[in-house]
């Protein structure tokens, strides 16, 4: 056998780019199609072990055993903390090596982390998964998290990150087949600038394409994957999400064959495909041998994966890679468990205070802890597997030694008894845990109920512990936790007419005796009869019993929140964004029996808590932050430490405030801080101190910049309280006139800073003036706009304590030119319409209903424009265009009468004269009927 050291690619002091090359150029084409799913081949000739692209890293690693935990990423979005983000970053990557080390063919160090998608919707079922609202917020924590789990070494990468998800990936609903809708200006401003930074400042090396459709074109192989990431911004590779080029043909049904959905995902710039490898080797077969792919195609996108398998480390000598030698002794060290103590007290938002916090531990003797969430600590799907958890409950008993802790969950207790044979259920057969719908009374079961509202229910038998759950057929009390891609933990008691209950499984199947009394799963029944029906008894009042426990204590303390696996997580969006009805009502119930109450939110997402934030003294939001959550708590409780967190999401007060889920265009919809004008609950950036900070006027590094200079403001901060506290230093730009709608404000600049009694710091900021730049639809490309621009520095997006002003010599935006082909997405404003895909080359206009309309405004008409030209596609009935001006209602230049033109991809050109349109005008393009429109022109 030939000696492998001898191979090019085996040698460290070559060119990158020539090793790569040389790996790839002794690939035989069957290697080839084995090394482009994400479960990569061993090649035993070359001396190239097997690989794994993906490993879940998004707060700890996941998945491979123990390993440390960190707060969700939506915890991590409220610490505004880009170092600590940093040194959880190092943990993760530290941590893959270790199980890189014990399985390197299985646990790759390809982490699929951070996820970087734009939260425009806090009723997303991912919410927790991603760090906010704000593009510089998210990018500026990713950018750390990033560089910290890649390390800093010079050649050699300690792990990779691969973002999640390009782009347009904020709803769960039919995620796999659903078409966003983003404008250009949507796409430009807000979707790609939090992607962005992260390959150019941070480096990171790989990405991940999400499932949903861009304007009609799956995002796998929308052309900005290729001509954006790939060209501008990154070196590194392309990962499709799991099952998404078999979804491209069975969900989106964009190709009929997976040859062809292979082959075009390859040459739209997928390097590595996550799908069942047989599969995705046997298209790929098919697409060579059909002509739909080349070999050169494979090539190159082998060439992107390589490339950073070699900056891992992999085909050097190991004495040369310094991450090479950490093992197990570097796995849960003791740091690590102090900063993740650390960083679940940095995710702490202290949302209310009106003097009751922080609590006097030398002066309480009698607490009641409350709550569903008082003493659990919950994972969520991308957790890993704890090492310990710290309650709250546990962490405040021990602030509280020899004093008295009262704790009442607030759940009800029930017994579930047959309308057949009035008989109790019960787990009739110990081995199996198995449930029966008829037992003796005396060995009745009591369940724990708990409610997560919108009917989700978890049922836990009091004799053993468990966890009722299915195995779609039998119905058991044997699961440990709620937890699975199918939550099987979750049931409904539905209320029946005749006053009994009805069970359902977590999707939606009717529960029932079987001939032999066992509970069994049946899929075809839709109506109950008293054989399958129970009377619910209480024999445990859970309200009542945290009503007392309230009485008979100095302080209440109520924990609230969700489930992390219920009614709001992967695959499935929330119903709502209230709080369980059973845990207002614990709330309200709670507060009248002892006004000295503190509500603590732990959730994955914002709430909407109306009358927790007007009636409740102090209110407290952490995320699930992992295995010293309780412990976090309980020092922010206490006063030992002075919680800093801010909010990352706007909290709004109701649904009402917000437009459809599937709207994507935040600026037309007034979504987020940046566009709302509507009053929220919390606003971004919101968040409270136990210290008080006074801020001094700000000092310009000049007061007129030009639009290639930088923007520098800096501002004296003070303590002014007698308490240590950090303080976050928020920077917001707000534009003055434009020729475009611009954001309310726009955080460009923050800073976590810590200041002791009395202390004083200067913060500043600096600002490329390129970062003020709108994308003008008009010529396709980035403008800074001249004008001034009103710097806002304070505590939160509504929190402004000072402001300057700075003059900005930028362009102004001249009028536009319609008398060439200009894109039908390049409009200036819109009514009744979304986009969609025209297989010309770029997006096209569609009507969401029978008619609507697009505006381009101040179009220079000059002394006349005669002829009207559109591109359009009618699939089955015509309509009409109408060229309006001023208005959707204006004056009527031309009409063009549209016939169907054989298919929504038939494309044509239709011309209609035009009278009137002179001058500077703003135009309207009237549309009804079945038109898809791609171009227009005025000439």
């Amino acid at each position: 056998m030939k000696d492998i050291t001898v191979f090019p690619f085996r040698n460290p002091a070559l060119p990158l780019e020539e090793r790569v090359s040389d790996l790839v150029s002794r690939l035989t084409l069957e290697e080839k199609i084995h090394n482009m799913p994400q479960y990569q081949s061993a090649i035993e000739r070359l001396g190239i072990q097997a690989y794994k692209h993906g490993t879940e890293g998004a707060h700890g690693i996941a998945w491979l055993g123990e390993a440390t935990s960190f707060p969700q990423p939506i915890g991590l979005g409220c610490t505004w903390d880009q170092e600590l983000m940093k040194e959880i970053g190092d943990v993760i990557g530290t941590e893959a090596r270790v199980f890189y080390k014990r399985n390197p063919q299985i646990n790759g160090l390809t982490l699929w982390a951070p996820t970087v998608d734009m939260e425009r919707d806090p009723r997303w079922g991912r919410t927790e998964e991603a760090y906010g609202e704000d593009p510089h917020l998210t990018s500026e924590l990713a950018v750390a998290l990033t560089q910290g789990m890649q390390g800093d070494h010079p050649k050699y990468l300690k792990a990779v990150a691969t973002l999640k998800h390009f782009l347009g990936n904020n709803n769960e609903i039919n995620r796999g087949s659903c078409s966003v809708s983003i404008d250009p200006r949507n796409m430009r401003e807000y979707y790609f600038k939090a992607f962005e930074p992260v390959f150019v400042k941070g480096g990171a090396q790989s990405m991940m394409t999400a499932y949903n459709s861009v304007n009609g074109t799956p995002v796998l192989l929308h052309e900005t994957v290729d001509s954006v990431v790939k060209e501008q911004w990154m070196d590194g590779f392309i990962v499709s999400d799991a099952g998404d080029m078999i979804g491209i043909v069975n969900d989106h049904h964009y190709y009929d064959s997976l040859a062809q959905a292979v082959a075009e995902s390859i040459k739209a710039g997928i390097d590595s495909i996550t799908d069942e490898a047989k599969a995705v080797t046997d298209a790929i077969r098919d697409a060579l041998e059909q002509g739909l792919l080349g070999e050169a195609d494979l090539d190159k996108a082998l060439s992107n994966t390589f490339r950073v398998r070699m900056r891992l480390g992999e085909f050097d000598p190991q004495e040369l890679v310094p991450y090479a030698a950490i093992d197990d002794s570097s796995l849960m060290k003791p740091e690590h468990q102090a900063l993740s103590l650390k960083a679940a007290r940095k995710n702490i938002v202290l949302l209310k205070n009106d003097g009751a916090l922080p609590l006097d531990a030398e002066k309480l003797s009698k607490i009641a802890v409350i709550g569903p969430l008082g003493d659990t600590v919950y994972r969520d799907w991308y957790s890993g597997t704890f090492p310990y958890k710290i309650t709250p409950l546990q962490a405040i008993q021990q602030k509280l030694a020899g004093k008295s802790v009262a704790f009442a969950d607030g759940n009800d207790r029930i017994k579930l008894r047959s309308r057949a044979n009035g008989q109790y259920l019960a787990i009739a057969d110990g081995e199996s845990k198995q449930l029966a719908a008829a037992a003796d009374a005396a060995g009745a079961e009591t369940f724990q109920v708990g409610d997560w509202g919108w009917g989700s229910l978890t049922l836990q038998a009091e004799s053993n512990g468990k966890y009722v759950t299915t195995d779609e057929t039998n119905i058991t009390a044997s699961a440990d936790e709620a937890f699975g891609w199918f939550v099987k933990e979750v049931f409904q008691l539905e209320p029946q007419e005749n006053g009994a209950v009805a069970m359902k499984t977590w999707n939606n199947k009717a529960v029932v005796s079987s001939a032999d009394q066992w509970l069994v799963v049946d899929e075809e029944l839709n109506s109950f009869g008293d054989r399958d029906t129970y009377d619910k008894e209480v024999v445990y009042d859970g309200l009542q019993a945290a009503v007392e426990a309230a009485k008979q204590s100095e302080v209440a303390i109520v924990f609230v929140g969700n489930n992390p696996l219920v009614n709001g997580k992967e695959e499935n969006d929330r119903p709502g964004l209230e709080l369980a009805a059973s845990q207002e009502r614990l709330v309200k119930a709670v507060f009248e029996a002892n006004p000295n109450t503190v509500v603590v939110v732990t959730g994955g997402y914002p709430f909407t808590l109306n009358w927790i934030e007007a009636n409740i003294p102090a209110v407290i939001y952490s995320s699930h932050s992992g295995q010293e959550h309780g412990a976090a708590l309980a020092d922010v409780l206490f006063g030992d430490y002075n919680p800093a967190g801010r909010l990352n999401m706007t909290w709004y007060r109701s649904a009402d405030q917000l437009p459809d889920l599937m709207d994507y265009d935040i600026m037309k919809g007034k979504r987020t801080y940046l566009y709302f004008e509507d009053k929220p609950l919390y606003p971004f950036g919101h968040g409270l101190s136990y210290a008080a900070f006074a801020y001094s006027d700000p000092q310009l590094g000049a007061a007129a910049i030009s639009a290639e200079d930088e923007l520098s403001v800096s501002v004296h901060v003070q303590n002014t309280s007698a308490v240590a506290g950090e303080e976050v230093v928020q920077l917001y730009v707000k534009a003055g006139k434009s020729r475009v709608k611009r954001p309310v404000k726009k955080l460009y600049g923050f800073r976590r800073v810590m200041l002791q009694p009395g202390e004083a710091q200067t913060v500043a900021f600096t600002v490329p003036a390129t970062e003020l730049a709108i994308w003008d639809v008009t010529r396709d490309r980035y403008a800074v706009e001249s004008g001034e621009y009103t710097l806002l520095l304070g505590s939160s997006s509504e929190d402004i304590r000072t402001s300057a002003t700075v003059q900005v010599n930028g362009e102004t935006i001249p009028p536009r030119s319609l008398s060439a082909q200009t894109k039908a997405e390049n409009y200036d404003d819109y009514e009744g319409v979304f986009l969609g895909e025209s297989k010309e080359g770029y997006a096209c206009v569609e009507l969401s209903a029978g008619s609507g309309w697009i505006a381009f405004r101040d179009a220079e008409l000059g002394t006349g424009a005669t002829s009207f030209q559109a591109r359009v596609a009618v699939a089955a009935d015509g309509g009409r265009i109408e060229v309006r001006l001023g208005s959707a209602e204006g004056a009527v230049a031309g009409t063009v009468e549209v016939q169907a033109t054989g298919g929504a991809q038939a494309w044509t050109t239709v011309t209609a004269a035009l009278q009137s349109a002179a001058g500077r005008q703003d135009v309207y393009i009237v549309l009804t009927g079945d038109i898809r429109l791609s171009w227009i022109q005025l000439a």
